[in-house]
């Protein structure tokens, strides 16, 4: 089996696969990732559902290291959530277990989705975005001849000043910090072609 390289803090083992292949998880934490820190509750009414049930998915989220407590947030037993800092991989490329490999279908199929999703939406609000950050922005696609050896040195490279970038926004606040995403997919054309 073919392990795919890490540039995150941590790898999901097929537990917490399992456990983030869930449609209102993966949502909690698209939310946490785009409005920053929130509560139970608050969440709750974003997604109509009860506060029960958005705490016992913190909950799990949190047990496999996707979410943290916030510390120093909140009064009483109120707890604010975020993103645990570090970003994480799915693990192997082709998991054995039928199970597992489901899972990771599932989250890399959502992965798609909320790619389209975030592009099709920065297209409508580009038109009306600070020039700023217009002009900090980019469609890029490039078509390369490479070989599997150039290719993963590449993306190697890519992710490692991706990293470093990683570093500095996990590093705190900064003013005129704005909630970046970065697409980049690496991805041979044709090769099951006889």
């Amino acid at each position: 089996m073919t392990q795919i390289k890490s540039f995150s803090a941590r790898t999901l083992d097929a537990n917490a696969l399992k456990s983030f292949a869930h449609p209102l998880r993966l949502r909690i934490y698209e939310l946490l990732d785009e409005h920053g820190p929130a509560t139970a509750t608050g969440l709750a009414a974003l997604l109509g559902q009860n506060t029960g049930a958005t705490s016992y998915h913190l909950r799990e989220l949190a047990k496999h290291g996707m979410i943290e407590v916030v510390a120093g947030m909140g009064r009483g037993k109120e707890k604010y959530w975020r993103i645990t800092p570090g970003g994480f991989s799915y693990g192997e490329a082709n998991p054995a277990d039928p199970e597992v490999a489901g899972a990771l279908d599932y989250l890399l199929d959502d992965l798609v989705r909320t790619r389209g999703a975030e592009l099709s939406r920065w297209r409508e609000e580009s038109a009306t975005a600070p020039e700023e950050w217009v002009q900090a922005s980019v469609y890029g696609r490039r078509s390369l001849r490479l070989t599997p050896e150039e290719t993963a040195r590449m993306r190697d490279q890519v992710f490692e000043v991706l990293e470093r970038y990683r570093a500095l926004s996990d590093s705190g606040e900064r003013e005129g910090a704005g909630h970046v995403v970065v697409h980049f997919d690496v991805l041979p054309v044709g090769t099951n072609r006889s």
